[in-house]
C-alpha cells in the first residue's frame, strides 16, 4: 500500500557518505523538521542529472526561507549516491539518501520495476513534503513523467 497524507514516514536505516559510509535512522532524519525528499529512479541517470536533482539544487533558498530541508533519496549505494552528489557540486545542506536494498522504498510503497531496463528495484520519482515525520504533501510521477515531482511544481504546492 502507498503512504498517504498524515501517514508517519516508515521506520528505516538508510545510508550517506560523509568520512565512510554513515548510517541514519528516519525517525531521527525527519524528528522536529520538515523536509522535502525527491525520490530519482538512478543516480547519473539522464532526467534526474539533468532536472530532477539540478532544479532542488537552484531551489535551495527557497526552501530554506520556508523552514524546509532537501533530501535526495535513490535505491543506490552509498558511494554511488556519493559520486553523484560530488559530479553534481551538491551542497553539503542537501540529504544524499541511499537506499541500497530498496527497504525504505518498498516500506513506502513506491518502489518500481526497472528490469526491462536492467536496473532492478528502483525507486518510483517522487517528492514527499514532511513536517515531524508526518507526510504533508504526495506527488508521485506517472511512468515516464516529470512535472508533479520537480522543485518548482512542489514549491508552488506549498501552503
Amino acid at each position: 500500500m502507498t503512504i498517504q497524507i498524515g501517514d508517519r514516514v516508515p521506520q528505516a536505516t538508510l545510508n550517506y557518505l560523509k568520512d565512510g559510509v554513515q548510517a541514519i535512522n528516519t525517525d531521527e532524519l525527519f524528528a522536529g523538521k520538515k523536509i522535502v525528499l525527491f525520490a530519482v529512479p538512478g543516480a547519473f541517470t539522464p532526467t534526474c542529472s539533468a532536472k530532477h536533482l539540478p532544479g532542488y539544487i537552484d531551489n535551495l533558498d527557497e526552501f530554506a526561507k520556508r523552514g524546509i530541508e532537501v533530501a535526495c533519496l535513490s535505491v543506490n549505494d552509498a558511494f554511488v549516491m556519493g559520486a553523484w552528489a560530488k559530479h553534481q557540486d551538491v551542497p553539503e545542506s542537501v540529504h544524499m539518501l541511499a537506499d541500497g536494498n530498496g527497504t525504505f522504498t518498498k516500506a513506502l510503497g513506491l518502489e518500481l520495476d526497472a528490469t526491462p531496463f536492467g536496473m532492478g528495484l528502483r525507486s518510483k520519482r517522487f517528492a514527499l513534503v514532511v513536517e515531524d515525520g508526518v507526510v504533508k504533501q504526495i506527488h508521485v510521477e506517472a511512468p515516464g513523467e516529470f512535472k508533479v515531482s520537480a522543485a518548482d511544481y512542489v514549491l508552488e504546492h506549498l501552503a
